[in-house]
């Protein structure tokens, strides 16, 4: 029985060596490399015509590119609400601050730091372009900024762009502006300053 089992051992083993192949090292084409398997002589083949990969079908031009028929677009491709505004908030704070600062001005940390001006979104230029231009550059990058498309979800770009709107219109705002029935806010007393303390009654010893 013994001699059985031993026999069985010596057999898998001599099984397995003789199929072992390395399989890091396994037969097959590179990229671009040469093959006589084609007519045109390439190992890689091209998708066939109209072939869009799973997650990447960009039926809505204005979402995905910020234009329509090659014009930026201004109105947004969805509608905005207080929840993505302070989603655009986080993401523009992530993003866009070390460079543009949190105002927007331009004035981020590396440009401190002694590195390239960025622009201020509260130039007269910016403030008059459209939402699909940010769109655009936050997706392709502009001058020496990169792009964002690998880094930034689609939806969130757009919610960056309208926190920059909320920016734009934070630093150039007038009263007609402000809701008629939130002005007199605006002449309220502000409040008492937080350095003032409250005198505490003696300790007892």
């Amino acid at each position: 029985m013994r001699n059985k089992h031993l026999l069985a051992l010596v057999a898998a083993t001599t099984i397995v060596a003789g199929c072992r192949q390395d399989m890091h090292d396994t037969p097959r084409y590179e990229a671009f490399e040469a093959s006589q398997s084609f007519p045109d002589g390439r190992a890689s083949r091209s998708a066939p015509v109209g072939t869009v990969a799973r997650g990447w079908l960009r039926d809505d031009e204005a979402l995905y590119t910020g234009k329509i028929n090659g014009e930026f677009i201004e109105e947004f491709p969805f509608a905005i609400g207080a929840a993505d505004l302070a989603r655009g908030q986080q993401r523009f704070n992530i993003y866009c601050t070390p460079c543009h600062g949190r105002l927007g001005d331009g004035n981020g940390m590396v440009v401190q730091r002694g590195l390239r001006q960025a622009a201020s979104y509260h130039q007269d230029r910016l403030r008059q372009e459209e939402a699909g231009y940010f769109y655009d550059v936050i997706t392709n990058g502009f001058g020496a900024m990169q792009g964002y498309a690998e880094q930034i979800p689609v939806r969130d770009r757009w919610l960056i762009v309208a926190y920059v709107r909320t920016l734009q219109l934070s630093q150039h705002a007038s009263l007609a502006d402000v809701p008629a029935d939130r002005r007199g806010a605006l002449d309220a007393k502000p409040a008492a300053s937080q350095g003032t303390t409250t005198a505490r009654p003696a300790e007892k010893h």
